[in-house]
């Protein structure tokens, strides 16, 4: 057998020469390649960017325990305002409570986006408050405010009205973001708007600095309420530890698989049937069933890590132009899932051509030499 028959040197032989002969067929093989790539990493990054641009909202609250009615979702868009706000009344004199904010979360059905409707106030001693970038707080009903990233984003600025849960509204100050919500209200009027008089979604809670002791107390009130310390909340904002999203997950990364194997399958039958005189050469001169399987399939690892490699970069540069289109938009592109994707590319394509491959290395090479 040569001494190279194998090695990687005669693997990069045959990638060129491939791509020199069929440029057209090992263009659409990187760019589905590349598409699978690019389809696992965003469909990943949006799901993990959402949840942990939400968790880091949450965190900017500045509150350190959330109180939430029993079997509340941990997703505000979903939950109920069931809950007395008069509760506060009796959270905020327990020993280690400091400070509590009651606050309804409504969303609105035109853009999903997250308001919420709070006491200023309470809501602004939290933490070291809003930080205005434009404006003033609310005073009057029909005021809000909105934070910098939804202002830009829709090309909003102070003395603009907009439209929220069918209600008009006068944008009064444009605020840091960072704070829960896009867009905040009065309190009263979401109660109004929603038909939850005296009720609120939750409960913000800042403790004095004993934060288990101030939900052990709060817990007494009524043991029904769910109540978590927001370092809690926060760690449940992945999509690993959110089983409705697995599914959904888990199916685009097996369509992403199915449509490398399909691309590579297709591409490494044809190849294989057009180089088969090739290939009986290859075995006239001393490879082996193994040598040929092994440059099929390592020409195959070029052509998906190239493809790989180009899907990476369509990604990051897909992101760079969302970020600047559409800053409100959060995509979280981990190292983790990067290697992974081309993992699972690699995975796809060797399904795709280990067939062809080992019916090339069976063919009997005088039948091969005298293929037309």
């Amino acid at each position: 057998m040569p001494e190279s028959s194998s090695g990687p040197f005669s693997i990069m032989q045959m990638f060129w020469g491939n791509l020199a002969a069929r440029p057209l067929r090992c263009a659409l093989s990187i760019l589905a390649i590349a598409i699978q790539v690019v389809l696992i990493l965003m469909i990943v990054g949006m799901t993990s960017g959402v949840l942990a641009e939400w968790g880091k909202r949450q965190e900017g609250v500045g509150a350190d325990i959330l109180v939430q009615p029993p079997n509340a979702s941990i997703f505000f868009a979903f939950s109920s305002a069931v809950m007395q706000q008069s509760l506060a009344y009796e959270i905020e004199k327990l020993p280690d409570v400091d400070e509590v904010a009651p606050t309804l979360a409504v969303s609105d059905p035109k853009t999903m986006i997250i308001i919420y409707g709070i006491d200023y106030q309470r809501f602004n001693a939290l933490s070291r408050g809003f930080i205005f970038r434009d404006g003033r707080p609310f005073e009057g009903p029909d005021e809000a405010i909105g934070d910098d990233i939804v202002a830009q984003t829709r090309h909003i600025k102070v003395g603009d009205t907009v439209t929220l849960v069918n209600h008009q509204f006068r944008i009064c100050g444009i605020v840091a973001h960072g704070k829960g919500a896009r867009f905040f209200i009065p309190l009263k009027t979401a109660q109004d708007i929603v038909g939850a008089e005296n009720r609120v979604s939750m409960f913000y809670v800042r403790s004095k600095g004993n934060t288990e002791a101030a939900r052990a107390e709060i817990l007494n009130l009524n043991p029904q309420n769910r109540v978590r310390s927001v370092s809690e909340y926060v760690s449940l904002m992945s999509s690993s530890n959110l089983p409705e999203l697995k599914p959904f997950i888990r199916t685009m990364v097996a369509l992403g698989i199915i449509i490398s194997f399909l691309v590579v399958l297709m591409n490494m039958h044809t190849m294989v049937m057009e180089r088969t005189r090739e290939i009986g050469i290859l075995k006239a001169l001393g490879f082996t069933r193994l040598d040929v399987v092994g440059l099929l399939l390592g020409e195959t690892a070029v052509l998906t890590l190239v493809g790989s490699l180009v899907g990476i970069g369509i990604t990051y540069l897909t992101e760079a132009i969302l970020r600047q289109t559409n800053p409100s938009l959060s995509i979280l592109l981990t190292p983790g899932w990067v290697v992974g994707s081309i993992g699972l590319a690699l995975v796809g394509a060797a399904l795709g051509a280990i067939v062809p491959a080992l019916r090339a290395s069976t063919y009997d090479p005088v039948d091969a030499l005298a293929y037309e």
